[in-house]
């Protein structure tokens, strides 16, 4: 697939819905990129510290708070994906409407699920 996500707030910790995310990504196929808090790797992704060494992404799927959501609103945008994925716990009206503003597609919904029922 060439349509590449970036998981945002990736973590190493087996437990966190971003690593299983991953997991679920790369085995459903898609090419995947990973920024979180310590670099490491899941399921044979690198996991990045600096969002700026990610381009050409499709989807961005949010595990930050909203607050944590804050210092990447920029460089998000800037990235200029199709569509940002609010999973739960990240959703942030704020964000919508910058994001809406720079005609890029809000979803608010769960990647787990939505990969489980094949509408990702």
């Amino acid at each position: 697939m060439d349509k590449k996500t970036l998981v945002l707030g990736a973590s190493l910790k087996v437990d966190r819905y971003s690593n299983l995310a991953i997991h679920r990504l790369v085995t459903h196929g898609y090419e995947v990129a990973a920024v979180g808090l310590k670099k490491g790797e899941v399921a044979g992704i690198k996991i990045e510290t600096d969002i700026n060494d990610v381009n050409s992404i499709d989807t961005i799927t949010l595990y930050l708070n909203p607050l944590r959501q804050q210092p990447y609103y920029d460089d998000i945008i800037g990235l200029n994906p199709r569509r940002v994925i609010f999973n739960p716990g990240t959703e942030n009206p704020e964000f919508y409407q910058k994001l809406k503003t720079a005609n890029i597609e809000v979803e608010v919904a769960c990647t787990l699920v939505l990969l489980s029922t094949n509408q990702y």
